[in-house]
């Protein structure tokens, strides 16, 4: 575990993630995002992009492939309604001789290191989480840890990105953050040759047929304004085939069966 130092205080740092996640298609929003983080001069500090969308849509994937694309250390953090200020920066735990140790969060440690960290799901964040963060999203770039006293500067090479969906299950950013999160760039569904070319890169295995009849199945739902998206489309198709493994009856006789069964007996309005 690799530790830093800052004023005699001694943080272990979090791990980067290895994901084996890939973006397939819609190469103008990875450049788009690649923009945002882009510094064209030394008095010039880069943006704190979101990336908006239904669930499912691919943002993290979107997010992911863009931080690998710069070649820096990757670290994610999932945010939920529980999220304290102090989850966001440094927690206190016991060590194994009892004594107090500090350990750094993802997003501390992509500070630290130069790396890029992915704040899944920011909506969810209450405000006082979010406040903790307002002097690192603007030509400041740093936060402040209660718990240790410390101020922590982020490396000139750090990059955040934060990625929220499109639902009501989430808090109203404040105005303060929202200023402070550009620019917004928009995840829609995928077009139809878009999904059978994430459909193909996620399930090689499976026959043309059945991606092509789930790949119709997702296009008729996108044009209802339902839900469903390439996520559940891989789930469809990937759990006809591990019944038709099991019970031997051709997958594509079962994918009426996998819909009911991913998404519920509603979405089989939209099967032929």
């Amino acid at each position: 575990m690799k530790q830093v130092t800052l004023d005699g205080i001694t943080l272990a740092l979090a791990g980067p993630v290895e994901l084996d996640l890939k973006w397939v298609g819609q190469e103008e929003l990875l450049q788009q995002l690649l923009a945002a983080w882009m510094v064209i001069d030394e008095r010039d500090i880069p943006f704190n992009p979101r990336l908006v969308g239904k669930p499912g849509v691919g943002k993290t994937t979107l997010a992911y492939a863009a931080a690998k694309r710069l070649g820096q250390p990757v670290y994610l953090y999932q945010a939920t309604m529980d999220t304290r200020p102090e989850d966001l920066i440094v927690t206190p735990v016991i060590g194994p001789d009892a004594k107090i140790q500090y350990a750094a969060s993802s997003l501390v440690s992509a500070m630290l290191t130069g790396g890029v960290l992915i704040l899944d799901e920011g909506n969810r964040m209450s405000e006082k989480a979010w406040a903790s963060l307002a002097p690192l999203l603007d030509d400041r770039r740093y936060v402040e840890s209660i718990v240790t006293g410390l101020r922590i500067p982020a490396k000139r090479d750090f990059r955040i990105v934060v990625t929220m969906n499109e639902d009501s299950s989430t808090f109203e950013l404040p105005e303060y953050i929202h200023s402070r999160l550009q620019p917004q760039i928009y995840i829609d569904f995928p077009e139809a040759d878009e999904e059978l070319m994430i459909l193909q890169e996620n399930l090689p295995f499976a026959d043309s047929g059945i991606l092509g009849y789930v790949v119709e199945f997702l296009q008729r739902s996108h044009a209802a304004d339902e839900l469903y998206s390439v996520r559940d489309g891989i789930n469809i198709a990937r759990y006809a085939l591990k019944m038709s493994a099991v019970g031997g009856t051709p997958a594509i006789d079962l994918l009426a069966l996998s819909v009911e069964r991913i998404l519920g007996s509603e979405a089989l309005t939209y099967l032929d």
